[in-house]
């Protein structure tokens, strides 16, 4: 999640829709709209994600941890300083029900080496260095589950990499058991570069929907699906 205001304006430009309701929930998002597409469908700014449709749990852990200061970017630490606990879970509810098409993907070009590399820890893991295959908690579609875990279809490698990155040196937590801090700090740059990759040049699903909480498929406890 990259930059989002919650903030209505008192005057609206010509490109600004028109809400019935001054504090409408459509207004009360447009700053959040500015970064991440009017339908939180992401842009071509691999920083600001696609945040439609992913679990409104995840959404509003993050809106939290941005707010609280346990997720640092400075934009989103300011905009949502001041947001009490309602409004940030209202928003959350907002983008999870929203589904707008996907936007046009940025694929990385790999070899066949970090191709099947890729592929991989996505689908398989890698059992010699502790590594849980990506889909046993992104879901078999990588859609996300509910409440807590995030798709990963449609996100710029560029973010995946970033965020990955911030898991191995401790500059992104979660709540305790951290699975990712856990599951990051074993990849090295090749593999986190691989799966970006890899991840980049999939197809988005036709039900892009976070599949139902399975805690029991999960390879270990997680302390976002609480």
């Amino acid at each position: 999640m990259g930059a989002c205001a919650a903030l209505p304006t008192a005057a609206q430009s010509d490109a600004t829709p028109a809400f019935k309701e001054v504090d409408s929930i459509e207004a009360r998002v447009q700053g959040c709209v500015t970064c991440h597409g009017q339908s939180g469908q992401g842009t071509r700014d691999g920083y600001f994600p696609r945040i439609a449709g992913k679990p409104a749990g995840y959404l509003y852990n993050q809106l939290v941890a941005f707010r609280d200061g346990t997720r640092r970017y400075a934009p989103m630490n300011y905009l949502v300083a001041y947001l009490p606990d309602a409004y940030l879970k209202e928003m959350a509810e907002h983008f999870s029900k929203l589904r707008p098409p996907f936007a046009p993907g940025e694929a990385i070009a790999l070899d066949a080496a970090a191709m099947n590399r890729g592929q991989a820890l996505v689908l398989a893991g890698d059992p010699a260095t502790g590594v849980p295959p990506c889909m046993a908690c992104h879901g078999v579609n990588l859609t996300g589950m509910e409440p807590g875990i995030p798709g990963l279809v449609g996100l710029r490698p560029t973010y995946v990499v970033a965020q990955l990155t911030r898991w191995r040196v401790g500059e992104r937590h979660a709540t305790e058991p951290d699975c990712m801090k856990r599951i990051a700090t074993r990849l090295s740059d090749t593999d986190v570069s691989a799966v970006a990759g890899w991840l980049s040049q999939r197809t988005p699903p036709a039900n892009p929907a976070p599949e139902p909480s399975n805690i029991v498929r999960m390879p270990m406890a997680c302390g976002s699906q609480r």
